[in-house]
């Protein structure tokens, strides 16, 4: 008997072992594509007390998050986008901040694209880098929109390679409409960018994202069956706010989702960004609904 536990013990570590050596295989080329989390700009949300002449409005994309350092795409989680190379070809040697972009209401289409190990050519014809910004310019905005314009006036570079439009508004009534107005054609909603602000790694006020409603991420930490339509998909998923006002709450998230979506749900430990029009007493999100998985791999 003794032998017998011994065999099976010492068995049981040799396939441990195995298990374990298999997943550094795994592992190791996604480490390999890793590497500091960039630097970047972060917004706030608008509030109408702010100087808006100051500020160049644009359309916020619902694309996803890019920094160009000059050789690679990196996400905000640090991990490299593996584009074809001849995407990247033209692109110029200094550091660049924007969105992979196809359309508007095309996120999830997007993301599939960019995720993928293995670029597919096709797919990625489809994808434009739409430029708003230069991380490493030692200017304010103003400076560093003037380069950009300079510099995208004078390029022959590849055509999905886009300055993101930027223009000017007075007050904040003209702001509400021309958000009515983007909104109504599909767009998430505006940004304000501060002129005389330089770039800098930190949320502040500099950078602003204007909606009719509130966004923030929370992490899923477990599946609900649905009913009746739904009885064989996901009906609402558990989650845990991760943002400082509401972190640590747990709430049941079950609209936003498409039928798609629903046979193939966020998993368990992913985070997901979420939209709500205020509180309830209670501190929770209300009509809170599904809008993406968070960027990144």
């Amino acid at each position: 008997m003794m032998f017998r536990f011994d065999f099976f013990s010492s068995l049981n570590k040799v396939l441990t072992s195995t298990r374990t050596f298999i997943r550094v295989l795994i592992i190791l080329p996604a480490l390999a594509e890793s590497q500091a989390p960039p630097e970047i700009q972060l917004a706030n949300s608008y509030h109408p007390e702010i100087k808006l002449e100051d500020y160049w409005l644009s359309e916020k994309l619902d694309g996803v998050r890019a920094y160009w350092n000059g050789e690679k795409l990196i996400s905000k989680q640090g991990l490299v986008y593996q584009a074809p190379a001849w995407f990247t070809e033209n692109f110029p040697d200094f550091a660049l901040d924007g969105e992979l972009w196809i359309a508007r209401n095309h996120f999830d289409v997007l993301s599939g694209i960019v995720r993928k190990r293995q670029p597919v050519d096709a797919e990625w014809r489809q994808v434009t880098y739409q430029i708003f910004d230069l991380p490493k310019h030692s200017g304010v905005f103003n400076v560093r929109l003037g380069f950009l314009r300079d510099y995208f006036k004078a390029s022959e570079g590849p055509l999905w390679l886009k300055l993101i439009e930027q223009t000017k508004v007075t007050d904040h009534q003209t702001l509400m409409t021309l958000l009515d107005e983007a909104v109504a054609q599909g767009a998430e909603g505006l940004m304000l960018h501060l002129g005389s602000s330089y770039y800098h790694n930190k949320r502040n006020n500099d950078l602003l994202k204007v909606k009719r409603y509130f966004d923030a991420e929370a992490k899923v930490i477990g599946h609900i069956s649905g009913k009746g339509k739904y009885r064989t998909m996901l009906g609402s998923v558990l989650v845990e706010a991760l943002n400082k006002a509401q972190k640590g709450k747990r709430f049941k998230l079950g609209s936003g989702f498409s039928d798609e979506r629903r046979k193939h749900p966020p998993p368990v430990g992913s985070v997901i960004t979420y939209k709500y029009f205020g509180l309830t007493n209670k501190g929770l999100p209300r009509f809170a609904s599904f809008m993406r998985v968070r960027e990144g791999f």
